[in-house]
């Protein structure tokens, strides 16, 4: 399989894990003194592309130190298990309330399982392995690893899972920022720039600590952001406003049907209104029909994770 694969400067090459379509979901190689790291993994069908993606470095197996998922959702780490079954001298590095579902991962796969059923998850996520425990490492917050003399420093970013971390490269000076720093497709870039939005996938939406991921990552003034979908951003200052303010928008829209019956389909019809209205201060009408489109499966997943957000705010008042 020929891998479709974007360079960056310094040694970092996105690759593209075709989860849905191409330029949905990214995994990135970072190199250093011809030793190799993945920070995040796709599914289990990304397997056959990360090889393939050596071979074309020139690089082997035998030349990764770590497989680094962001967090534990299985467009991000779905392929974990099956690289460490190949990287007989990699670590896998995971955050913290992340560790037991690389070893055991058959939570993620019941979970998962419920929301696409049977046949939908074999076709989206492929095989996922569990991860022998003595080859896990637990990344605590400002903890840091070597990649041969290269510096990874590892930020807790809780927002939109609280098993999530963010990877800050201080030879880059850019964050691989998973899902903290929202959802960038470049299909939507024009001459605007860039277009984010937040991915509130279930199920631990958190807008208050979202809020206080970014102000982390942002007090780094990172020269880049590489959003595993995807690809990456520059423009940090004005995607981080238009991000955090769409993340106390989608908690509004949220909130005012917290007692409505079939909320599930307000908040939808709430998020798809927004969206909407945004997309129409940059695109034609004919664009904000196709990115609507584009878009509208992410709105199903923020809308089941606004969804089950608001059944916690019940539960705790």
């Amino acid at each position: 399989m020929e891998p479709i694969y974007y360079d960056y400067d310094t040694e970092i090459t996105c690759l593209d894990t075709m989860y849905h379509h191409a330029g949905h979901t990214a995994c990135y190689l970072l190199t250093h003194n011809e030793r190799a790291a993945f920070i995040d993994t796709g599914t289990g069908n990304t397997l056959p592309y990360i090889l393939e993606l050596l071979k074309v470095k020139n690089l082997t197996v035998e030349d990764v130190d770590y497989v680094i998922p962001t967090h534990v959702h299985l467009d991000h780490a779905g392929c974990a298990g099956l690289l460490m079954n190949k990287f007989p001298n990699a670590l896998l590095v995971i955050h913290p309330r992340g560790a037991q579902h690389m070893i055991d991962p058959s939570k993620l796969i019941v979970g998962a399982t419920a929301v696409y059923g049977e046949e939908k998850f074999k076709e989206y996520f492929g095989e996922v392995k569990p991860i022998d425990e003595s080859r896990v490492t637990v990344a605590e917050d400002n903890s840091t690893v070597e990649l041969s003399g290269r510096v990874l420093k590892f930020i807790d970013t809780p927002g939109h899972a609280r098993h999530h971390f963010c990877v800050y490269d201080e030879l880059s000076k850019s964050f691989f920022t998973g899902d903290t720093f929202g959802l960038s497709y470049r299909e939507l870039d024009n001459e605007d720039g860039a277009f984010i939005l937040p991915t509130t996938t279930p199920v631990q939406f958190d807008p208050d600590a979202w809020q206080n991921s970014l102000d982390r990552m942002l007090s780094y003034k990172p020269k880049h952001m590489y959003v595993t979908h995807f690809g990456e951003v520059t423009e940090i200052e004005k995607l981080a406003k238009d991000l955090r303010e769409d993340i106390s928008r989608y908690a509004v829209i949220a909130r005012q049907y917290i007692n409505s019956e079939s909320r599930k389909e307000k908040i939808f019809t709430g998020l798809k209104n927004h969206l909407q209205e945004r997309l129409k201060t940059r695109y034609t009408d004919e664009k904000v029909v196709e990115f609507t489109e584009l878009l509208t499966p992410d709105l199903h997943l923020n809308t089941a994770g606004l969804d089950i957000w608001l059944s916690r705010l019940e539960k705790a008042a």
